[in-house]
């Protein structure tokens, strides 16, 4: 929900110098919130619009805080660095809130939203809050018009989770349900083909399809997050071996940012690489078989070459990877190149040859 008008008590702000440094803090009446250079004052702030500029007031140091060995430390307690204050986006409340298990990237969740086709008013199960940053995205998505059910295992994620979104969004979200306990049993006590959307964050997604599918309308979309190609592998191989679940794709979102300064623009040299992979399906309607794509003969994926074959197979195992009629064209690629060579060697030496008789004459 869009929040305008004047900073008030308990609102989330961020503080951003002209370096970029930012710091991210709740507004409480008499507080102050410390910096490099100095103390801000919550007092000052409330009451202000958002793009105002605060200055910070100089740190009062004990005479024992006060260490002449690191006058440097004195120096950045002295006021007077400003910061502009504005509401954070969800993506900087997310990276900046408390956390207790390791949280999704907001580029991992953008994509979760966007591939997921998450909107307002759906109804979407999610296991494995963890901190919450997926589930206040996904709160945010499907709206008071939609619902949101999530499951997580352990109790102190649940915790943290729930007052991470109701920190962002002012209060307990009416359309969520945290529900505590492991995918399997909290799943089973929930209506058949309720949810229309279904996204998983945790360790063996593929061996929770048989609740997925019971809780999911036909048509959804099952999407699940991982961190490892090995999960990744395992995961669309369970989807591919069920006739209730299409093609999975697959997909991985890398991020890098740009400096555009002048005639300098160029890419930082620091990005956020591999977080992790993102594998999505949707289901079949009932007694309806998945159509699967046609693997051509030639290929051979599946085949452990080391335990389930002998040394002959593996001979002809060798040769699939090329067609014939690629090989030959190669073969006789190779061999005209080769033929170029020798005819250009040749026609070196009988030129060294004629100018050598001419020499002579």
């Amino acid at each position: 929900m869009a929040v305008r008008g004047p900073f008030q008590v308990g609102e989330k702000v961020q503080f951003t110098d002209r370096k970029g440094n930012m710091i991210t803090t709740q507004i409480e009446a008499g507080s102050v919130v410390q910096t490099p250079h100095g103390h801000i004052r919550h007092d000052d702030v409330i009451g202000l619009s958002e793009g105002s500029i605060v200055v910070t007031t100089t740190t009062t140091q004990s005479p024992e805080d006060h260490d002449q060995r690191k006058p440097w430390k004195s120096a950045r307690a002295i006021g007077g660095w400003a910061y502009c204050v504005m509401r954070p986006r969800l993506a900087d409340y997310v990276l900046s809130m408390p956390r207790g298990a390791q949280i999704m990237y907001p580029k991992d969740i953008a994509q979760v939203l966007s591939l997921g086709d998450i909107r307002s008013g759906m109804r979407v199960l999610e296991s494995g809050a963890g901190s919450g940053a997926l589930s206040i995205h996904l709160l945010d998505a499907v709206g008071e018009q939609g619902e949101l059910t999530t499951i997580e295992l352990r109790p102190e994620f649940a915790h943290i989770a729930q007052a991470n979104a109701a920190v962002y969004f002012g209060g307990d979200p009416q359309w969520w349900s945290l529900l505590q306990g492991d995918f399997d049993t909290v799943a089973h006590t929930l209506p058949a083909n309720s949810y229309d959307r279904v996204v998983l964050d945790m360790l063996d997604p593929w061996n929770r399809l048989h609740e997925v599918e019971r809780v999911l309308t036909s048509g959804g979309v099952f999407i699940s997050y991982i961190t490892t190609t090995t999960q990744m592998s395992r995961l669309a191989e369970a989807l591919r071996d069920s006739d209730r679940w299409t093609e999975p794709q697959i997909d991985e979102t890398l991020e890098r940012s740009w400096k555009a300064q002048g005639l300098s623009v160029r890419p930082d040299h620091q990005m956020i690489g591999h977080t992790g992979f993102l594998v999505i399906s949707r289901l079949m309607a009932d007694d309806m078989p998945a159509l699967r794509k046609r693997e051509r003969g030639a290929k051979n994926t599946y085949t452990d070459v080391d335990r389930d074959r002998g040394q002959g197979d593996l001979e002809e195992l060798e040769l699939r990877d090329i067609s014939d009629r690629k090989l030959r064209k190669v073969i006789r690629d190779l061999d005209h190149q080769r033929e170029v060579i020798t005819n250009s060697a040749v026609g070196s030496k009988v030129v060294e040859g004629d100018a050598e008789d001419n020499d002579g004459h």
